[in-house]
């Protein structure tokens, strides 16, 4: 009963703190420095990922939000989304950027990234039994990436599992539109 207590103070100050960027009242005393501190403690207790004073506190909320939301192939809507659709959604609520509408487009737009150099918000591609690509994730840090999986719906996993070892393609770091419009040219 105690770790339910703390966990629905903790959500309410974090939607104290998302109340706070929408424009709408805030009826908690906490200063957002606080509360945003909040959130991440929470956030690196729920997805065991250790937060720092850079990361994005909407990245961790949006997955937060999606998780355990079912498969549906070509879904992009929480009564079902596919693994480009929750990438697609992420990018486009957190990072405000429109991004392809499947793995192998979404590819296209990035630069690869070393896995050692991934940072959160970084995409992650496989290869799943195929040559070409066929899944897409959004790393979050500490070794782990969200994604929609086609068994489990939207969740948490670790680059490390031996399947996603096994079928781990690339990082990528999506290009700037200035960088987009310099390779055009």
């Amino acid at each position: 009963m105690k770790k339910l207590s703390l966990a629905i103070a903790l959500t309410l100050s974090i939607l104290s703190a998302s109340a706070q960027t929408k424009n709408v009242p805030n009826t908690n005393s906490k200063e957002p420095d606080e509360q945003e501190s909040l959130a991440k403690d929470y956030f690196s207790q729920i997805m065991g990922v250790a937060m720092s004073a850079t990361s994005n506190v909407k990245l961790f909320q949006f997955v937060y939000d999606w998780i355990g939301t079912p498969y549906h192939l070509g879904g992009d809507t929480k009564r079902g989304i596919d693994c480009s659709g929750f990438a697609y959604q992420l990018y486009n609520k957190v990072f405000n950027t429109a991004i392809g509408n499947n793995s192998r487009n979404i590819f296209s737009m990035a630069n690869p990234v070393n896995k050692e150099d991934l940072k959160e918000g970084d995409l992650v591609f496989f290869k799943i039994h195929s040559r070409a690509i066929t899944h897409v994730g959004v790393y979050i840090g500490n070794g782990k990436f969200a994604h929609a999986s086609s068994s489990k719906g939207v969740m948490i996993s670790y680059l490390a599992d031996p399947y996603w070892t096994r079928y781990y393609f690339k990082g990528g770091r999506l290009l700037s539109d200035a960088e987009n419009k310099q390779e055009q040219n």
